[in-house]
Parts: structure tokens; C-alpha cells; sequence
């Protein structure tokens, strides 16, 4: 029988879980021999080309699946209920990221989608009472499982195999890599922030949390009855201080001063009854992540009443390391990028580089990091992969040019591509003249219309809570990208081929 049973209990699916179905069921049409459309211009038929190509690979799978074993059956006993299998795992994440989908068009796809099914192995029609379907925290659950370093390992395994795809024919060896790297701006799922605004959610999520423990323990936490009123209050005012302080008006100081003194004094006496609360909770048998996280937001709530009186009442500076972008995405970063629109982008800075054929051969999130100190690591990483020699060019944008590291990476690499910023002398005009320089440059744009692609393919605003989650959101995004780049030229080949048939 199929070993996959879906579970809705995250402790039971981490007991007893298979690679996939080693006997199938008569009705379920073998992976391998899965007929997709050719002609078909939606996303999904080359992203599941790319996973088919992976099972009928003669190692990527066998690779792979040994990976996601070591990381989600290390320590698991082989005994209770069986949970979703290792491909179907990988499979969802992949498609659910190539669709930018949300979790309720996947429970939907996983459940009903012909060709989605027939990819995890599944019958294709769902709706006999022994069918297996997937629930929706199942879906979450088990996509989840695969952190950021694991994907990392399957996206370097699949990006240098996808090479072979692209190769020429006649047993040719493959192409030096031409790669060029640049950054853009992943988003994370925050609202644009202001100090007014922030000191409103973490009142507001202070009082959620109370009111969750006041109907868990009853009497034992009085004192919150007109606990709805406390959030109309600090909404009303959060409000009222906005509109007078991001706009003119007729004695704005005073107004703006007036305003934000009502709002400090609601917010001031939240705090008390909060902090009154928590010593409460400290003698009540409570979650004590719940309680972690009420302590969080009040600390929180307590840090943006100081800014907001220290930036609009005395009138000061707020020093950017003092300030918080999210409450709830604390990681975020203020990203400007010299851009118009958008002028301001939340997130982090997601490095990639392509190479000749579109496949990302490497691709990296570092809070904090700047671009100009990205060249060398990433440069570092691919030869480190794949050999000295094996890279033919580098091209970067001026925000990573830096002349020491131009001269270190010229020592391992033929060409590299760096255009100064600013003035130029005779000998660096001379260099950014040649022939080769300036087409390797031209061809650098090329990497925005995989930046574009990306985009379309859900990196373009993260939808998981967490750094973990980013980071994993973004190792997903990278291997559906590759495998739609990879299978969308099986399939133009298959149409070649079937219209020379025809043809004939």
C-alpha cells in the first residue's frame, strides 16, 4: 500500500515516514511515464517537467532523497503513523513557490490537480472514499520540515546537473560558467512602518494576548472587562496623531504635541495594567511561549512610548540602531537602493548569479551585509563547487566594485567585470573599453529578467513569519525558478521533436 497518510498533528508526522511508493497502486500512473502538456503557456507544466526530470535522473534523485532522509528522519524512530513522503514534501514546496501560491490554492492543487497528483504519486481522481487528500496545516506542516540548508545543498546539486540539460551534443564538455551577479530587494510581509504606528501594534497585540489569557483563567485575571474599549481607544488616537502629524495645517506644533501626549498617556497606562498582568502570570500554570511573547510585545509597546515622546515631544534624532522595522518581522531591514519608486523597500537584500543558460548557481541573504563586500564570498562559493578554471567570467554592478577585490578575483578568474564608480583613469577608461569588457557588461542587464522571473516566482514578498521562514521561502523560490528554467527546455525540445514527427 502507498505509505503516504496525511496527519493533522505536527508531533505524529515526524514518527514514520518513506521516500515514496516502492510498489504502486494499478491506478496511479508511474512518474516517469507522466505525459504533460507541451503547448500548455502556464507556469506548472515546466515546473513539474523539471521534477520529472529529477526521478528519471540516473543520481540528482537518489541524491537528493538521501539529503531530505538525513535531515528529517535523523533520530525518528520507524514506528507509529506514517507521515507524507519525502518527494511529495519537496514536490508541493516547489510548486508552491513556481505558482506563488497561498496555502489555500495548494490544499486545493494537492487535492484536485491531475497532474499535481499523478507528481506525488497519487491516483489522479480524488474522490473515492479510500483516495488520500491532504488538509491544509498538513500542507504547512510538512513543507516546512526542509530549512534553509538543506535547500541550499538540493539547489547547488540541481543547478550543477542542470548544466547538463544545456550542454551541446556529442559528449562536448561542458561550457566555462559565464555568471553575473547582482541583488535585489525581497520583500517581508510587513506594513510600511512609522514609530505612531508601531506603538499601536504592540498595544494592540498586548491586549489580544491578555484577553486570550483572561479566558483561560477567568477571575484569576481580572481588571481587562473593557478590554474591546482599550483597543478603540489607542486606534482612535494612533489615528488622530497620524493625520495631524503627516499633514499641514494651522498650528501643527501644538496640535501634534497635544495629540501625541493623549496617545502617550493611554499608551503609559496600557503598560501598567500589562506589566500588573504579567506578574500575575507569573503564579498561573500558563504557556510560557505565550507568556514570552506577551512580555515581548510589552517591551516593545514600553520602547516605542520613549521614541515616540523623545522624536515628537523633545524633538530629537532617532539613531537607525535603535529602531525597529516590524514587530512581528524583526529581522526586516530599511533597504534604499537609490530607486524612485519604490524610494523604501522592507526585507533583505536576495543575492543571486545566473549564468549563460539562466540557472542560479548560487544565491545568498545576508542581513546586514553590503553589496560591495558580497563580490569575493560569492566568487569563493562557486569555485569552491566547481573548480578553478571552471568559471570563465564575473560581472557585477558598480555597487559591488571595489579595487582590491577586483585584483584579488582576477587572479582566478579571466575576466572579471567591475565598472568603476566615479572618476576613471587613462588605464581603468582603457580596460572598461575593450571588446571583451564591454560585451560581457551589455550582457550583465540579461540578470534582470531573471530577477523579473524570480519575482513571478514568489520572491518578490516573502509570505513565511521568521527569518528561518524567509530564508527557507527563498531557497524554495530558487529551486522552482531552476527547475521551471530547466524543464521549460525539455519541453521546447519534446514540441521540436514532435512537430519534426509530424512533419515527416
Amino acid at each position: 500500500m502507498f505509505a503516504g497518510i496525511w496527519v493533522s498533528e505536527p508531533a505524529t508526522f515526524a514518527a514514520m515516514r518513506h521516500h515514496f511508493q516502492h510498489q504502486p497502486e494499478l491506478q496511479i500512473t508511474p512518474i516517469e511515464k507522466i505525459r504533460l502538456p507541451l503547448q500548455s503557456r502556464d507556469e506548472l507544466p515546466p515546473i513539474l517537467a523539471g521534477l520529472q526530470w529529477i526521478w528519471t535522473h540516473p543520481t540528482l534523485k537518489t541524491e537528493i532523497l538521501a539529503l531530505l532522509e538525513a535531515k528529517i528522519l535523523a533520530g525518528k524512530k520507524a514506528t507509529g503513523r506514517t507521515g507524507m513522503d519525502l518527494w511529495q514534501i519537496l514536490v508541493l514546496g516547489v510548486v508552491r513557490l513556481g505558482l506563488d501560491a497561498d496555502w489555500d490554492r495548494m490544499e486545493h492543487m494537492a487535492n484536485y490537480d491531475t497532474l499535481v497528483r499523478q507528481m506525488l504519486g497519487l491516483p489522479a481522481t480524488p474522490w473515492d472514499d479510500q483516495a488520500k487528500r491532504f488538509g491544509h496545516q498538513t500542507l504547512r506542516d510538512n513543507v516546512a520540515l526542509l530549512d534553509d540548508g538543506l535547500l541550499g545543498q538540493i539547489n547547488a546539486r540541481i543547478a550543477a546537473a542542470g548544466r547538463e540539460v544545456f550542454a551541446k551534443k556529442g559528449g562536448a564538455p561542458l561550457a566555462a560558467l559565464e555568471v553575473k551577479v547582482d541583488t535585489y530587494a525581497l520583500e517581508t510581509d510587513v506594513h510600511f512602518p512609522t514609530d505612531l504606528n508601531l506603538l499601536g501594534d504592540a498595544g494592540r497585540k498586548c491586549v489580544d494576548l491578555i484577553v486570550k489569557y483572561r479566558d483561560q483563567l477567568g477571575y484569576a485575571l481580572g481588571g481587562w472587562r473593557k478590554a474591546r474599549d482599550w483597543r478603540r481607544r489607542l486606534k482612535n488616537l494612533e489615528r488622530a496623531a497620524s493625520q495631524i502629524v503627516y499633514r499641514g495645517g494651522p498650528n501643527k506644533e501644538r496640535r501634534v504635541k497635544r495629540v501625541v501626549r493623549e496617545y502617550l498617556a493611554a499608551g503609559r497606562d496600557l503598560s501598567a495594567k500589562v506589566r500588573q498582568s504579567l506578574s500575575i502570570l507569573c503564579d498561573q500554570p500558563v504557556d510560557l511561549a505565550h507568556w514570552d511573547a506577551l512580555e515581548y510585545f510589552h517591551r516593545m509597546l514600553d520602547k516605542h512610548l520613549d521614541l515616540v515622546e523623545r522624536r515628537l515631544l523633545r524633538e530629537e534624532t532617532i539613531p537607525a540602531r535603535e529602531k525597529v522595522f516590524s514587530l512581528f518581522e524583526p529581522h526586516t531591514e530599511w533597504i534604499q537602493k537609490g530607486k524612485r519608486r519604490p524610494e523604501v523597500e522592507l526585507g533583505h537584500r536576495l543575492l543571486i548569479a545566473t549564468d549563460q543558460n539562466q540557472l542560479i548557481q548560487d544565491y545568498e541573504v545576508a542581513p546586514g551585509v553590503a553589496d560591495v563586500d558580497r563580490s569575493v564570498p560569492v566568487a569563493d562559493r562557486l569555485l569552491g563547487r566547481y573548480g578553478v578554471g571552471s568559471v570563465a567570467s564575473l560581472s557585477f554592478d558598480k555597487g559591488f566594485t571595489r579595487a582590491e577585490d577586483q585584483e584579488l578575483l582576477s587572479l582566478y578568474v579571466p575576466t572579471v567585470v567591475m565598472p568603476k564608480r566615479g572618476k576613471k583613469n587613462a588605464a581603468e577608461t582603457e580596460r572598461e573599453n575593450e571588446k571583451q569588457f564591454v560585451a560581457l557588461r551589455r550582457r550583465h542587464s540579461a540578470v534582470e529578467s531573471q530577477i523579473n522571473s524570480l519575482e513571478h516566482h514568489g520572491l518578490n514578498r516573502c509570505l513565511d513569519a521568521g527569518l528561518d521562514g524567509y530564508l527557507r521561502y527563498v531557497g524554495y523560490g530558487v529551486m522552482s525558478y531552476n527547475l521551471h528554467v530547466i524543464g521549460r527546455e525539455l519541453l521546447a525540445r519534446g514540441g521540436a521533436a514532435l512537430t519534426e514527427k509530424r512533419a515527416a
